[in-house]
């Protein structure tokens, strides 16, 4: 039986020396203020975020950017833009593309038969689901879609 860990760490072996995103976390601090600061890097495979060593569901993405002068029709937009400007502020560059919120997976549960995050094993089958609105389909083929998608 093929394990979601075992072909999770198929992709990352394939994806090596390809480019990564940024990885997010918020801070407050009294000195430096509300911001968006770089913990780490993983390649962006649809609702997965991989890392040489973690698994990673997928949140918020959004790319760092100076809000500017503009006028904005919706509030939505107006706090996208903030959101923006806190991953600048924390020392992502401009047009850096930063992953928020995101959670960690857990492969071993997975692999036992269970599921977390947008994995899960159906039927023996370590599966994805890849919209919140869509079915599950096995991981292998998610992942060489993606891995191919990645190479351009």
């Amino acid at each position: 039986m093929t394990t979601a860990s075992a072909l999770i760490a198929e992709a990352v072996h394939a994806l090596a020396g390809l480019p990564k995103e940024g990885l997010g976390e918020e801070r407050e601090s009294r000195w430096r203020g509300h911001r968006i600061v770089k913990v780490g890097e993983a390649w962006h495979l649809g609702v997965l975020l991989l890392t040489e060593t973690h698994t990673l569901a997928t949140a918020e993405v959004l790319r760092a950017a100076d809000p500017g002068r503009r006028g904005y029709t919706a509030e939505s937009a107006r706090e996208r833009a903030a959101r923006r400007a806190l991953a600048l502020r924390g020392g992502f560059d401009e047009g850096d593309v930063v992953h928020i919120g995101w959670s960690e997976i857990d492969l071993a549960a997975v692999d036992a038969g269970g599921a977390s995050g947008p994995l899960a094993m159906i039927e023996t089958v370590p599966s994805v689901r890849w919209s919140t609105a869509g079915g599950w389909m096995p991981l292998e083929a998610y992942l060489r879609e993606r891995v191919e998608l990645s190479r351009g």
